[in-house]
């Protein structure tokens, strides 16, 4: 099978980056130090190529609407241009078929930012209910490796991450100074041709995520390195979204776990009126598991996805991502536990031949550079 490649593909081989298949696509997950990449998001300012996740423009008299049915959050939220909304997609049975980020930018303009490993199930989906509710709208996929209008992603992350993308692109700062968090804004007329910039991270840190236009990302990454923006892979960004206890589509969710069992029930608007697609499933399954953080006691072992994790009732469930937290240097993880699991248990985890206590502790461990859990 051929990996996809973003428009950066070059550049991070250039830099001497560790490639691995990421769902299909061939990237970097680092670039000589995982640790000094992640702490220089946690310390200053680092950046991740993410043009592999899928842009879709969402265009229509029908779409909030429409929207209004597909996603599990409410879009009726978003009333001010360049709101965003954390949603997720869910099945008929409930499952999480992806979880992305809704901007709304028009009456007649949301643009959709899904995952790159279920872009083209979603875009099907999202085709198909166009169909089954005669909406009418125009579908626009912007994913960065294939079409002319192809939108790249690049997210610059940490404390010093605006200020930085500031001295980068200075025609950016006056729209984007006062952005609050789950905010976009379109900028045109920069050295890159137009952006969006939005405040949406994925790391626990503050910062911006730009989409530009794709053959405009290159010149827009050598000038963030240049001013200092340190590149960082994939490693680092897991160990980063892990500590802000961050959800991976494919590991902390999947299309048969309920969103109310995967921590995930704060985006889930079952309050209003309004139908979607799996409300009535939820509604009839209630909530199955907690879904907390766990912080490794005993030493002999490292955290990791599918290890049992047993209560004191000696009911079991089981972690879906576990990490060495090198902001905490602890062994950390996210799990789904029975209900009657609580912050401040002990538990004990199943690794090879031993069984290893771990506390239950409430998420996040690590956000804005403070660790939140000990």
């Amino acid at each position: 099978m051929t990996l996809k490649a973003t428009p950066l593909n070059s550049v991070h081989r250039a830099a001497g980056a560790k490639m691995v298949d990421f769902g299909g696509w061939d990237m970097p997950v680092n670039y000589g130090s995982q640790i000094e990449e992640h702490n220089a998001v946690r310390g200053d300012a680092g950046m991740f190529d993410v043009s592999h996740m899928c842009v879709v423009d969402l265009k229509g008299a029908n779409v909030r609407a429409f929207l209004g049915g597909l996603l599990a959050n409410n879009v009726d939220k978003l009333q001010a241009p360049g709101k965003a909304l954390y949603s997720c997609m869910l099945n008929p049975q409930g499952g999480v078929i992806d979880d992305l980020i809704v901007y709304y930018f028009a009456e007649d303009w949301f643009r959709l930012v899904v995952n790159a490993g279920t872009a083209e199930k979603d875009i099907a989906w999202i085709r198909q209910q166009n169909d089954a509710t005669n909406s009418n709208l125009t579908i626009i996929p912007r994913r960065a490796d294939l079409s002319d209008d192809g939108i790249a992603l690049v997210a610059v992350q940490g404390p010093n991450a605006r200020a930085k993308v500031w001295q980068v692109v200075p025609q950016a700062q006056a729209a984007s100074e006062g952005l609050k968090p789950f905010n976009a804004v379109i900028v045109a007329g920069t050295p890159f041709g137009e952006l969006m910039i939005a405040r949406t991270g994925y790391t626990g840190e503050d910062g911006f995520e730009i989409g530009v236009p794709a053959s405009q990302v290159e010149a827009l990454w050598n000038a963030l390195a240049a001013a200092g923006v340190k590149p960082a892979g994939l490693g680092a960004r897991d160990t980063l979204r892990l500590e802000a206890g961050m959800n991976l589509y494919g590991q902390d969710m999947i299309d048969t776990v309920s969103p109310l069992d995967a921590g995930l029930a704060w985006t889930v608007d079952l309050v209003s009126e309004r139908d979607f697609i799996g409300k009535s499933a939820l509604q009839q399954q209630g909530q199955k598991q907690n879904f907390v953080g766990l912080i490794l006691r005993e030493k002999g072992g490292i955290l990791r996805a599918h290890q049992k994790v047993v209560a004191a009732s000696g009911n079991a469930g089981e972690i879906t991502s576990g990490t060495f937290s090198p902001s905490m240097q602890q062994a950390i993880a996210l799990a789904r536990v029975p209900l009657d699991v609580a912050v401040g248990d002990t538990v004990h985890v199943e690794i090879r031949d031993k069984k290893l206590a771990a506390s239950v502790v409430k998420l996040p461990f690590v956000r804005n550079g403070k660790i939140l859990a000990s």
